[in-house]
């Protein structure tokens, strides 16, 4: 008898070779990993000293302190974005050496000069470049955003630093003057420093609301991109962190001049650092208000056209 000829044979060759070819196009997606992490070690020798003054400065400075974040968030970002690195083949591309040599350039200068936001402006760069000189643009956009995300862990230049607070400084002295005048405290006000009855209050740097106003922004830019999806309200909630936090600065102002009222001890101290907490947890209330507002107004809009187009 004639016996047909056994199909699984033929299977089983047919798996053995689909494997490899499986494996290999793992590998061909990830072959920018092995570049990336011996580019990755580089940077952490180099810039080594760079990175470790800003975790001591996040640490120290209680206006940076959302620095430690920054990476943890953007390393989740890049994370949800596997499957689109997975489906995207890197392509190295020239111009990220420009970019590493210009962060080199910053590193050396910054060094000599002795300017720091040079030598983390190089870190950056360097970050940047190393991502489009490894794995290519395409890559690149796809990170873009957690990328970016990056210039939060860069403090502000002190020159741009002191013309931005100061005029904060001011602004909240005059929202403290007008609140404390409306609630019938006697105040004088010259300049940044209030006089009361009981004390002046100096508002200085610390309490000009640069601190409340980054962090602010930062938490305004990464709940708005995980928890909406319409660029026109992830916009506004950014751009509306900016007077939250002035108003929320100015309630802190104005409630340290009540507390003084009543007891000196309260407008320092752990008083006075516990009301800027309560502050902005209430800020960030605020925020979270205005983003419901915002749908609502959003949902409105969207009926009003259904309606009309029908």
């Amino acid at each position: 008898m004639n016996q047909e000829p056994s199909d699984e044979p033929q299977a089983s060759g047919n798996s053995h070779s689909e494997r490899p070819t499986a494996r290999q196009s793992m590998l061909e997606r990830h072959r920018w990993l092995a570049p990336a992490a011996w580019y990755g070690v580089w940077i952490c020798v180099l810039f080594g000293p760079v990175i470790w003054t800003m975790f001591k400065e996040y640490a120290q400075d209680e206006s940076m302190g959302h620095g430690f974040f920054v990476p943890l968030v953007a390393g989740y970002i890049i994370w949800q974005r596997r499957q689109s690195l997975d489906e995207t083949q890197a392509q190295p591309h020239w111009s990220g050496w420009v970019l590493v040599v210009c962060g080199f350039v910053l590193l050396m200068l910054g060094t000599f000069g002795a300017e720091f936001a040079l030598m983390r402006g190089g870190l950056l760069l360097t970050i940047y470049g190393v991502v489009v000189a490894a794995c290519g643009l395409k890559v690149f956009r796809i990170l873009m955003f957690p990328l970016l995300l990056l210039l939060f862990m860069i403090r502000i230049p002190q020159f741009i630093y002191g013309q931005i607070t100061f005029p904060l400084q001011i602004l909240a002295s005059e929202f403290a003057e007008t609140s404390l005048s409306t609630l019938g405290i006697p105040v004088l006000r010259e300049g940044n420093v209030l006089e009361l009855a009981s004390q002046k209050l100096n508002v200085v740097e610390a309490c000009s609301g640069i601190r409340s106003l980054l962090s602010l922004g930062f938490l305004g830019l990464v709940y708005g991109y995980f928890f909406e999806s319409k660029m026109w309200i992830r916009v506004t909630l950014v751009l509306a962190t900016v007077p939250i936090a002035i108003l929320a600065n100015g309630m802190r102002v104005t409630i340290t001049g009540i507390l003084s009222e009543v007891n000196t001890n309260y407008a320092e101290g752990l008083f006075h650092t516990m009301e800027g907490w309560v502050i902005f947890m209430v800020a960030l209330v605020a925020l979270l208000i205005l983003h419901q507002i915002l749908i609502r107004v959003a949902r409105l809009v969207h009926r009003k056209r259904a309606t009309a187009s029908v």
